[in-house]
């Protein structure tokens, strides 16, 4: 075995883990789920069947990632997330009867590549989260966020960008519709409300 899982940790033997990833305590894998190269899933975490997991991703303590959901490669996912799996929940149908698997459609939440979701916040599936973008702690997103869009609050809005540093990117005076990353000088392009990074 290339990877490291804590004997508290549960994690079905359908569960494909890529080498060099670890599975701290309590946490639980379903099965089919997939997770790539590196990946860290902390404390209490919750993988759910057949959830799709690139690499270099990070799950930290008690994020729950619920089927069907996908995560590209170097995803952040803060302590306590959720990523639901239902817009229209019910314990029971209208009648009353307990629903069971078969009873309703799963909808899935889909993270882009370099993209973090920050401490306590919830995604109300089914929507997309764009590549390197960043969700504030505590938002409730509800709809699609753009590549490099930062989102904050309940519901969640856009209120800026950043760039793959994870810092907020700031507009250049002298041209319009340049973005700079303060940290590493990197330059992005804004048109129609779309961020594209500029070529080295």
């Amino acid at each position: 075995m290339n990877y490291r899982v804590q004997p508290s940790a549960q994690v079905d033997e359908s569960a494909e883990i890529g080498a060099g990833s670890s599975v701290w305590d309590l946490a639980q894998i379903r099965e089919g789920a997939r997770l790539g190269e590196g990946c860290v899933v902390g404390r209490g975490a919750y993988v759910g069947s057949g959830v799709r997991m690139g690499d270099n991703c990070k799950l930290q303590n008690y994020a729950l990632v619920y089927e069907p959901a996908e995560l590209g490669d170097g995803v952040f996912v803060g302590p306590a997330v959720v990523l639901t799996n239902d817009h229209n929940p019910r314990s029971v149908d209208p009648e009353g009867k307990q629903k069971r698997g078969g009873d309703w459609e799963a909808v899935g939440v889909r993270i882009a590549d370099g993209a973090s979701i920050g401490a306590r916040s919830v995604c109300v599936a089914p929507l997309t989260i764009g590549r390197w973008a960043m969700v504030a702690a505590g938002a409730v997103v509800t709809k699609d966020v753009p590549d490099f869009a930062l989102v904050v609050g309940v519901p969640a809005r856009q209120v800026g960008w950043v760039g793959r540093a994870g810092v907020r990117l700031v507009e250049k005076d002298a041209e319009p519709g340049v973005w700079e990353c303060p940290q590493t000088g990197a330059l992005y392009d804004e048109k129609d409300g779309t961020l594209t990074e500029r070529a080295l």
